[in-house]
């Protein structure tokens, strides 16, 4: 018969060698005065804070930048990681025999998961073109893994810490909690601000998160090994600093392989061609080709705006029709790279095209950059064309009444969240006012085919705000970009429509100016064929977006 095991005593290591367990409040043997060691406590509570919401605000940023839409893609992250926070808390509890442990092994991993979280998400975009949307322009399923892994860590780190504070010294659960939360709520608001203000602009999103994951870890380690290390046993202690060890060196590693890891994906994604790719302080800004032959493509935040030979099919049918007219004063609401601007002036009896572009860098890189600059034909070398800095909504607001003869909305799909407000009631409202008589309206209202529902719900839009319609697409000559044979097929690729609406105080006539320049790609026997296209795809009786309720 064999005889059972006496039991262990309190506080000793289990036989395998783990951390010693001396029981849920059991007091901690620190090397510091218990002062010392609740003030050590608390500090790692706020920056272990700042890290968790600098994780959070990394794959918002990105998602949005990538995916498109930020209001569903911060509602993804944010319910998702606070789920995913309650359940980590639920699933901390059986670690608070070994809290100081269980602390620093989380800690690690949240380093390493949240800290290469921008750069995996980066890298499986720009290879494959594909997050697998969970639904048609949805959320992406690694996007919520992601969310759901850190969350859980960032949960499982409340029990943990305030079980090693009440070590430290007992108090009563309020004023425990108290505590931890002030820490936590504090540290939060610096990683917040932290975020938009020092780590974005100045390191970018993949080293800003790398060195978040290696403060996050140090911070961790310090902590466990420095405070509660007589806790540990001597094999915990060693696994512990391995893994810290690990992490560091692997994110260290890829901050310092940042920029090269970040030329590849951006080889990846527009193909071999990257010519200039800035980041300004609205958007990231990338031009491919040159003036050599190579067809140009300009990207903004990966979305493809001028592509090769279709740029100026695009362009023509933008502008032309709404300048069949007078047309003396001319607003441009968008238009940075200088091409709408560029068939205004094609225009014989204009006198003055104002451009309002609310990202100064791109406004800069149309008038030097030589490339940009030889496609707008110098537009904005020309005297008439002013440029101003600002949202096109606010600018409306101070345009005085009947200023412009033409209006034209060369912005982005108003499915993006950023443009929703510059396809609402109230902006056509101002574009309305801002019209002289007899003035006309153009606006892009994004690809026909693939969203028709948010294109016809601009139409409906201007019509509810006192404006006559007319609606027309025009199609893209190939289905996507086709220069370079390793471009994604991801949000870079180009739509297979463009759709238009010209509008005005009474039902304007789809025309050409025959007084004006003939234009490349467009006819009047085109116009009538691309407006019976977009006739035949309208979706009826959708009401008018507006600031309250954006409908795209």
């Amino acid at each position: 018969m064999i005889e059972p095991h006496a039991p262990a005593p309190p506080g000793s290591p289990p036989p395998w060698g783990g951390p010693v367990g001396p029981g849920p409040g059991a007091p901690a043997r620190l090397p510091v005065r218990p002062g010392t060691g609740r003030f050590l406590v608390l500090a790692g509570v706020f920056v272990c804070a700042a890290c968790g919401l600098v994780y959070e605000l990394e794959l918002v940023a990105l998602a949005s930048y990538l995916i498109g839409d930020s209001v569903t893609q911060a509602s993804v992250v944010l319910s998702v990681m606070v789920f995913a926070m309650g359940i980590g808390s639920l699933a901390a509890k059986r670690l608070r025999r070994f809290a100081a442990a269980g602390f620093g092994a989380v800690e690690a991993v949240l380093a390493l998961v949240g800290g290469s979280s921008a750069m995996a998400l980066y890298a499986v975009f720009a290879w494959t073109g594909d997050w697998g949307g969970l639904w048609a322009d949805g959320p992406s399923f690694l996007l919520v893994a992601f969310s759901l892994t850190i969350g859980l860590l960032i949960g499982a780190e409340v029990p943990l810490l305030m079980e090693l504070i009440q070590r430290i010294r007992r108090q009563d659960a309020g004023g425990a909690v108290a505590d931890l939360f002030a820490a936590d709520y504090v540290g939060a608001l610096v990683g917040g601000l932290a975020f938009p203000f020092v780590l974005l602009p100045f390191l970018g999103q993949l080293t800003g998160a790398l060195l978040t994951g290696t403060v996050n870890a140090a911070v961790g380690a310090a902590l466990v090994l420095g405070l509660f290390r007589r806790d540990l046993s001597r094999r915990a202690r060693w696994l512990l600093l391995s893994a810290n060890v690990v992490v560091l060196a692997v994110l260290a590693s890829a901050t310092v392989l940042a920029d090269d890891f970040e030329r590849a994906a951006r080889h990846a994604v527009y193909g071999p061609d990257v010519r200039v790719a800035v980041r300004t302080d609205v958007q990231e800004v990338v031009l491919t080709g040159d003036p050599d032959g190579r067809p140009l493509g300009l990207f903004l935040d990966g979305r493809l705006r001028v592509g090769g030979s279709d740029e100026r099919r695009y362009h023509e049918a933008l502008v032309h029709p709404a300048m069949a007219g007078s047309h003396a004063r001319v607003l441009i609401l968008g238009g940075g790279d200088g091409l709408a601007a560029r068939e205004v002036l094609r225009h014989p009896g204009v006198r003055r095209v104002d451009v309002v572009e609310v990202d100064p860098g791109l406004a800069r890189l149309a008038r030097h950059d030589p490339g940009l600059s030889e496609l707008n034909d110098h537009a904005y070398g020309d005297p008439r064309v002013r440029v101003t800095t600002a949202d096109a909504f606010d600018r409306l607001r101070g345009t005085p009444t009947a200023s412009y003869d033409v209006v034209i909305s060369d912005l982005p799909d108003p499915g993006l969240t950023a443009s929703t407000k510059l396809y609402s009631q109230e902006f056509y409202g101002l574009a309305r006012r801002a019209l002289a008589p007899g003035g006309r309206i153009v606006v892009h209202a994004g690809p026909v085919s693939s969203r028709p529902r948010a294109f016809w719900t601009a139409e409906s839009t201007l019509r509810a705000a006192g404006l006559r319609t007319v609606a027309y697409r025009v199609g893209t000559r190939a289905p996507g970009v086709q220069e370079g044979p390793d471009r994604a097929a991801g949000p870079s690729q180009a739509p297979r429509d463009w759709g238009f609406v010209l509008a005005a105080r009474t039902p304007p006539a789809l025309r050409l100016d025959p007084s004006g320049p003939r234009p490349h790609t467009l006819t009047e026997a085109a116009l009538r064929a691309a407006a019976r296209s977009a006739t035949d795809t309208r979706v009826r009786d959708l009401p008018a977006s507006t600031l309250v309720h954006p409908r795209y």
